[in-house]
């Protein structure tokens, strides 16, 4: 059988599922299952005031184990603040496993202490390419139960752990199969304290997420692999589509619904049911343009604070990062399957969308993060003009995300996009 130019596989996995009202009071259980006899429980210190983390501590210990709980997790984790977690969490381990109840800081909080403290080294030996070492764990990792309290990251689904590094402002990540949890307990009910402005930004990166795996380049497009070069990262492909597709139909009827009305269960249900899926889509084809674009635009923050946020330091939300630059990025994406992004549009609707095919998912868009209260682009965080080049100079350094765009990317590409980010509406 002679060797084939063009890719005819795809690779499709993700963890163990536990979904429901009520599903966060069977983790003990889930523990106790896996055999582990003493856990660390991490969190950030919002979700800790809530008592969230205290009762899923108590539920573990109700099973005979130990329970320890961390509550310094750092809101938008940075290569500072991972090692922090690392050292501290060091002083009463070894842990069996580990449980991450929060959002997306919180899990891949726990992801990176877990990758250390089992595989040791710096984590910037392990952060991507070109940032980082790119290095392997070496190791299997421990179980690592994730529970997440805001319905956007999906990273209870996927293989990546995402930060910022101080030094070289610059947002990256770690990214492996093995940082992927074992097991989502994904609860409504224990997001129903989220504010509007977080329910609003987390959201945002749920239907960018499903947006943009789905409008990857297809996996058929790459150069064929061996078996040991597969990534998780391998374009779209027919069930992640799924996934996505699904996840693009609940947010037309549930985000603007959760932002409105804290308190509306099935809104709630519906934004964490996206979640999951959209995360079980992003995570196996990739997320490409809008997730690049973010990076620098989260990294480089000056003085921006959000409503809604902890008001310690400026911070940019990842969601609202990645959403202010999804309109101009998906019409520059457009020629590579127009039929794709006029569908995307539809399910984001809820219906058929009326313009010019190329218009139509960027104006669902730019509706959407209006009614939602977001920013008017980029330049409304305190970017301007001047500050493009250095942007694209962050996007740049994203190349695991580049590769997966539909259509290629230059710097002169993005510069276009992001000048056209800093006001989406008039």
């Amino acid at each position: 059988m002679g060797e084939l130019a063009a890719e005819t596989v795809f690779t499709f996995s993700g963890p163990n599922l536990t979904f429901g009202p009520g599903a966060a009071d069977g983790i003990g259980h889930d523990i106790a299952r896996l055999g582990a006899r003493r856990v660390l429980v991490l969190t950030d210190p919002g979700v800790a005031a809530t008592g969230a983390p205290r009762r899923v501590a108590d539920s573990i210990e109700q099973y005979g184990v130990q329970a320890g709980l961390f509550t310094e997790v750092h809101v938008e984790p940075t290569d500072w603040s991972l090692r922090y977690a690392v050292d501290a969490t060091r002083v009463d381990g070894p842990w069996d496993a580990f449980v991450a109840v929060g959002g997306g800081s919180s899990i891949d909080t726990a992801k990176a202490v877990n990758l250390l403290s089992t595989g040791g080294g710096d984590l910037m030996e392990y952060v991507n390419l070109p940032v980082g070492g790119g290095r392997a764990p070496d190791r299997p990792l421990r179980p690592l139960v994730a529970v997440p309290t805001t319905t956007g990251t999906g990273s209870e689904s996927t293989t990546i752990c995402v930060l910022d590094v101080l030094e070289l402002k610059v947002k990256t990540g770690i990214s492996h199969p093995a940082l992927r949890p074992t097991l989502a307990v994904v609860d409504p009910l224990l997001a129903l304290t989220q504010p509007a402005e977080v329910t609003a930004c987390a959201g945002l990166d749920i239907v960018c997420h499903a947006l943009e795996s789905y409008t990857a380049r297809p996996y058929t497009a790459f150069e064929r692999k061996r078996p040991e070069e597969r990534v998780p990262y391998c374009g779209a492909n027919p069930v992640a589509d799924v996934w996505s597709e699904r996840a693009l139909s609940l947010l037309s009827t549930s985000l603007r619904a959760a932002v409105r009305d804290g308190s509306d269960l099935a809104a709630r249900t519906g934004m964490a049911l996206a979640a999951t899926f959209a995360g079980m889509g992003f995570g196996n084809a990739g997320v490409h343009l809008p997730h690049a674009n973010a990076y620098p635009i989260a990294g480089r923050v000056r003085e921006y604070r959000p409503p809604g946020y902890p008001a310690t330091e400026p911070l940019v939300p990842h969601g609202m990062a990645v959403a202010l630059t999804a309109p101009e990025a998906f019409r520059y994406t457009f020629p590579a399957d127009p039929e794709r992004h006029v569908r995307a549009a539809e399910l984001l609707a809820g219906g058929p969308v009326d313009g010019e095919p190329a218009e139509r998912l960027p104006t669902v868009l730019v509706g959407l993060i209006h009614d939602l209260g977001l920013p008017n682009g980029i330049g409304a965080l305190g970017y301007t003009d001047a500050d493009v080049d250095v942007l694209v100079h962050g996007a740049l350094q994203q190349q695991r995300l580049l590769a997966i765009s539909p259509r290629p990317v230059g710097p002169d590409d993005l510069a276009g996009i992001m000048r056209r980010s800093l006001t989406l509406w008039s």
